[in-house]
């Protein structure tokens, strides 16, 4: 249904009024439940009207956190996460597998033409939310109508989501065209943009979203819950959009930035701290900033349908297709509390051969203990210590360091100057952050270590068949969109 309502951002030429998407919105949310509690009265077919009463406006804007929710795009098969790991040194993908997209994911052999567009395939879906969070800005923006709360809430989540979604598609494919309107006569000849300028954009948005969110958590009719403690995580607030931005800062190279917005968090302790490691993932955890909730009846986390092992061991196919690689195993000291409660391990019947699956998400049940995490306290303290190294501020960013291993069980780090702290923390980010978000494929190439590593960890995944290629750490364009707009073009090698 919504390949037939929505088109890629860049060529709008089938698009010709917001009520198209609008219509697709509120039908959407229908079979979405906690979430959402709120109905969806919208009859008209006017989308203005949209945003004329607080429910239709609520509804618009929660079908979104709803689609991300639901979306393959953040967890499961065919996610940023599950793509990104095999294409860096977190995942194996079974040597059963012949699905050309996922070999060419782990070989590092991408390809772009008009017959495989391995690499872009998340490329439509994300300029498909974003195109929705600029209807959703526009139309709240114009609003006279709406309560000046409601309002006030709405833009900040739907500026928020943007920058979500541009982090990702800065970082899988580097300058992208920046969309700031539903115009489809504007977007269907957009340009790249910097890399740079992009980041302006998703800050300047995060720092809005900082300054209209609610520092509480709301229910889905933007109501307060009696405690932070006892209320859903899953509606941004301006803590999650600090902890967005703090990550961005680092990543831009904002050192005080970054140190500063994760010394905010840190220090709000009545709401957030660090949990022991299997209590990390549950649902609205005190170490949960932001996260996805499950909108599928009977479902937890895709990513745990995805990693979780049985005794047949990875498939063949896209279920269960991957398990943890020798290279992050072997990542973990000795006594690394997080090998053995976010790791766990089947013995294959018939092959007898051990494999070993990611086990943050521990529930495939029908009953609803996870949610997927989005933001969490724990990178923030990984986010701090980096800043604070550039800083020069060592003893801080060991202490911050220190937090993270002490959970572990590990001892004090013994790095003691900039460049053995920066490595530390690395590795660090290496065993705490695996299979969430793309935290390690991005990781490598912001701190320029991806060509160290890939050159020796490509030729071991194709069996000497691939050499690692620089150009390869950024992902193809959709081919599609490169034919339909002549101001784009493809990433360099493709």
């Amino acid at each position: 249904m919504k390949s037939k309502y929505f088109k890629n951002i860049i060529s709008q030429l089938k698009i010709k009024r917001h009520i198209s998407f609008i219509c697709l919105l509120i039908i959407f949310i229908s079979s979405c439940k906690k979430i959402v509690e709120v109905e969806a009265p919208y009859t008209s077919t006017s989308a203005g009207n949209v945003f004329k009463e607080d429910n239709n406006a609520i509804a618009v804007v929660t079908a979104i956190f709803a689609q991300a929710s639901s979306s393959a795009v953040f967890s499961g098969s065919r996610s940023i996460n599950l793509f990104a790991g095999l294409s860096s040194d977190e995942l194996t993908l079974n040597s059963g597998v012949t699905q050309s997209n996922y070999v060419a994911y782990y070989i590092n052999d991408l390809v772009a033409n008009q017959i495989s567009s391995f690499g872009s395939e998340n490329w439509q879906e994300l300029y498909n939310y974003i195109y929705q969070c600029n209807a959703a800005i526009e139309g709240l923006q114009v609003s006279t109508t709406l309560t000046a709360a409601v309002k006030q809430q709405l833009l900040g989540e739907a500026k928020f989501l943007r920058a979500f979604f541009y982090f990702y598609l800065v970082n899988l494919y580097g300058d992208v065209p920046l969309a700031l309107t539903t115009d489809y006569k504007v977007n269907a000849l957009l340009s790249r943009t910097f890399v740079s300028d992009v980041y302006r954009q998703i800050i300047l948005d995060l720092n809005e979203a900082k300054d209209l969110l609610s520092a509480d958590y709301l229910d889905g009719r933007l109501v307060k819950y009696s405690s932070n403690l006892l209320g859903e995580r899953v509606r941004p607030t301006k803590w999650a959009s600090l902890a967005l931005l703090s990550r961005v800062y680092l990543y831009a190279g904002n050192w005080a930035g970054a140190d500063s917005s994760a010394s905010v968090l840190i220090s709000n302790t009545s709401i957030y701290d660090t949990v022991s490691l299997n209590n990390v993932f549950l649902k609205n955890s005190k170490e949960a900033i932001w996260q996805l909730q499950p909108v599928n009846s009977g479902r937890n986390t895709e990513d745990a349908t995805t990693f979780i092992l049985t005794t047949s061991g990875p498939t063949s196919n896209t279920d269960r297709p991957v398990y943890l690689s020798d290279t992050l195993l072997k990542s973990f000291e000795v006594g690394d509390q997080r090998k053995t409660q976010w790791v766990n391990n089947v013995v294959a019947t018939g092959t007898g051969i051990n494999y070993y699956y990611p086990f943050k998400y521990k529930n495939n049940g029908s009953t609803v203990t996870e949610y997927l995490m989005a933001l969490r306290l724990g990178e923030q303290y990984l986010v701090r210590a980096e800043a604070r190294v550039h800083l020069g501020n060592i003893s801080g960013a060991k202490n911050d360091l220190n937090v993270i291993r002490a959970r572990a069980r590990l001892n004090p780090t013994t790095a003691n100057d900039q460049t053995s702290l920066l490595s530390a923390i690395l590795h660090e980010r290496q065993v705490e952050l695996f299979t969430e978000w793309a935290n390690r494929w991005f990781d490598l190439k912001r701190t320029q270590n991806v060509d160290a590593i890939m050159t020796v960890i490509t030729p071991k995944k194709s069996n000497g068949l691939i050499q690692w290629r620089s150009y390869q750490q950024l992902y193809p364009i959709l081919f599609s969109d490169l034919a339909k707009n002549h101001n784009l073009i493809q990433n360099s090698g493709y």
